[in-house]
């Protein structure tokens, strides 16, 4: 989750998400609280423009998407909200946020460096909460693989993707998916 949202800090700063020297050091300052989580929940705040799409950028004809899907157990509150156009929330249907990406916007390369900064930092927002309010924040790569991997219905992307046994944005949807079902 640090390692995104230093992605998604490298980006604004200009420096672009695959600048990996300048993503690593705000990843270590997020991981050691250095870096506020606040402050990037205030920028998703300050900088979300509710008459344009969430994920292209088209104004109007705006309608309400789930982050995390209602079928997938998503919560039905505002964190789980997003204005997005008509055409995006069709093309994205019941899918998780970076599963839309890596289904349909250019594999798990675009799952990893596409994702709009403002889409993706309000989705890790919703799943750090999830993700705290599960206590499975601090969850290690290893125990990772061996709680959730097993259960987790994006195998067939990773398999696709050629990601199995590697993190990769496709296992923060898996796990949210598996907390909210109770999985955890």
């Amino acid at each position: 989750m640090y390692w995104q949202y230093a992605k998604i800090i490298a980006d604004s700063a200009g420096v672009g998400k695959k600048q990996w020297a300048f993503v690593m050091d705000r990843f270590k300052k997020l991981q050691s609280g250095e870096i506020a989580w606040d402050s990037i929940r205030e920028y998703v705040k300050e900088h979300n423009d509710f008459h344009r799409c969430l994920y292209c950028g088209r104004a109007g004809d705006l309608t309400l998407d789930h982050l995390i899907p209602q079928s997938l157990h998503g919560p039905e509150d505002e964190k789980n909200a997003a204005w997005v156009c008509r055409s995006c929330n069709a093309s994205k249907g019941a899918r998780r946020l970076y599963e839309f990406y890596a289904t349909s916007k250019g594999g798990l390369q675009a799952a990893k460096y596409d994702v709009p900064r403002l889409a993706e930092g309000k989705y890790l927002k919703l799943l750090y909460g999830l993700f705290d309010d599960a206590d499975v924040l601090g969850v290690t790569e290893d125990d990772l693989h061996a709680r959730f991997c097993p259960t987790c219905d994006l195998g067939p992307v990773c398999q696709r993707e050629h990601s199995e046994g590697k993190l990769s944005p496709l296992c923060l949807d898996g796990v949210a998916t598996a907390v909210l079902r109770g999985g955890s």
